[in-house]
């Protein structure tokens, strides 16, 4: 069984309850020394997608999870891995220790903006992990883009 580190929709318990429902949680914690960003704006469906960075002075909320290999492959499935993710394994700092767990993290550069859809559904995810009320409305306000802005730059079928 191995430990999964959440920081974006799957933070969302019950989200990972229907999508990998062996994958019981384990906690929440901290990625200290990472920050959470977005990129890879050009295979994302609507902008870009989640990702992290190495930042020293930053810290990304997670939630554990304890995935057994059945639910590790519908997951990366789900996260597109290995085409546009591929995973890493980090240190967690938690109230019980710093346990080692695997992230997803985008094969792409930082940069670009995420669909407000999307900005909406990681702050969502994230309140239902029992993120700080900071960490949350520092998620909320980060800049995005609508679906409209999205639908102008998609050209129109001939």
């Amino acid at each position: 069984m191995a430990l999964y580190a959440a920081y974006g929709t799957n933070l969302d318990p019950e989200q990972m309850r229907l999508r990998c429902p062996h994958s019981p949680s384990r906690g929440v914690g901290w990625l200290q020394g990472w920050r959470l960003t977005f990129g890879g704006e050009d295979v994302g469906w609507a902008g870009a997608l989640a990702t992290i960075v190495e930042d020293p002075l930053s810290a990304v909320y997670v939630m554990l999870y304890d995935v057994p290999d059945l639910d590790e492959k519908v997951l990366d499935e789900w996260e597109s891995y290995p085409l546009v993710r591929e995973k890493i394994r980090l240190r967690i700092t938690t109230l019980d220790g710093s346990p080692l767990a695997w992230v997803y993290v985008l094969r792409a550069y930082e940069g670009g903006i995420p669909s407000c859809r999307h900005l909406g559904m990681i702050a969502e995810a994230a309140e239902a992990a029992g993120a700080p009320q900071d960490y949350t409305s520092e998620l909320r306000a980060r800049p995005c883009q609508g679906v409209e802005t999205v639908l102008e730059e998609i050209p129109p079928d001939d």
